[in-house]
């Protein structure tokens, strides 16, 4: 459901090439009977045998699908999930299932809370086995991904003031999905980078607060700030906190190795290569880079991720494929195909071996 919007199209994309799941059902309630192409050029597959079209949101369709994803506007599924047979599973990408407080979720979204989910971030530490054991999950935000896995094995280990975590983090534009909007015009974005929800009200902060809480049940503050960056896809975050203790960059990388050693959607990079936007556009990938600024005696890590991918798209199939029993990074892995407008051109598979 939702499959006409940014994230609906990598769904579709890969979903494609996925050695299990069959695509049965290509719901987009607002373009139904509209053909898949005509939103996602770059999907050429859909129109090989069939000229395959949008479906309206139709309840029978959903309830005869062993699996769904989600894909649509903050509030949109909660509407429907309660017409869902309990035998169905379902991967949310939007907010609706994943905070657990009430008053948060009225603060930063409004309205009436639907309830929690698992959260579907797998290499959190513990949360791999409930996702396994799980039928409905809720896939994280895109800025919760990089910052989340960017904080969580220092949190883990109790270096960090957790009380004092500061974010700095750009996004491209298809982050704010593809509702028109003067602010996302080519025009006004090219050449220009600019802040936006200033001053800590981004829905996504008490989502990273939540997540990090949850390690070791230390209290956590993000002050965090979002960047819009003149690209279509990616996040580069940049988080920083205080050191509690005398910590080097070689101890601090040990601790990220050994938390992510069984994660293979993560990497740390070797000792002077950063993360790179482009290194992870289409990929469920995530690349960390640590360092240890003697000087303020803070700890910096810097994240990339595809705000698409592991922020959106690849990682609700990651979490389907724990839902469902089979290899975790079954259709994740070798030849990405064609991004189009979407995509840097010439999209590669690097970012992609592990």
């Amino acid at each position: 459901m939702g499959a006409s919007g940014y994230a609906g199209g990598e769904l579709l994309r890969l979903l494609a090439a996925h050695p299990v799941f069959e695509l049965c059902y290509i719901g987009a309630g607002s373009a139904a009977g509209s053909s898949v192409i005509e939103s996602h050029p770059h999907l050429a597959s859909y129109s090989d045998y069939s000229d395959q079209r949008f479906q309206g949101t139709d309840l029978a369709l959903m309830n005869a699908c062993e699996l769904i994803f989600f894909a649509l506007p903050h509030g949109e599924s909660a509407k429907l999930v309660p017409s869902l047979d309990d035998s169905v599973k379902v991967v949310d990408l939007g907010a609706d299932f994943r905070l657990r407080s009430s008053e948060s979720w009225r603060q930063y979204y409004g309205g009436e809370h639907a309830g929690t989910w698992v959260y579907g971030l797998p290499e959190i530490r513990g949360q791999r086995p409930l996702i396994r054991s799980s039928q409905r999950i809720a896939n994280p935000g895109c800025y919760a991904t990089a910052i989340s896995l960017a904080a969580a094995p220092a949190i883990e280990h109790a270096i960090i003031d957790s009380s004092d975590i500061v974010v700095v983090a750009s996004s491209g534009t298809t982050g704010a999905g593809r509702k028109p909007a003067v602010r996302l015009l080519a025009s006004e974005v090219m050449g220009s980078l600019s802040s936006y929800k200033f001053g800590g009200s981004h829905q996504h902060t008490p989502e990273i607060e939540e997540t990090l809480e949850s390690i070791n049940s230390a209290a956590v503050r993000v002050s965090f700030t979002p960047i819009l960056a003149p690209m279509p896809r990616g996040i580069l975050a940049t988080t920083t906190a205080k050191l509690l203790s005398d910590t080097s960059t070689d101890e601090v990388r040990e601790i990220y190795l050994d938390y992510y050693s069984s994660a293979p959607f993560v990497k740390i990079l070797p000792e002077g290569i950063l993360p790179q936007t482009g290194a992870t556009i289409g990929s469920n990938m995530a690349l960390i880079q640590v360092a240890v600024d003697s000087h303020s005696s803070r700890l910096i890590i810097s994240s990339a991720i595809d705000n698409l991918g592991k922020g959106a798209a690849s990682q609700a199939i990651h979490n389907a494929n724990l839902v469902c029993g089979i290899e975790e990074s079954s259709g994740l892995l070798g030849t990405l195909g064609t991004l189009g407008t979407l995509g840097t051109l010439g999209i590669l598979e690097r970012g992609l071996e592990r």
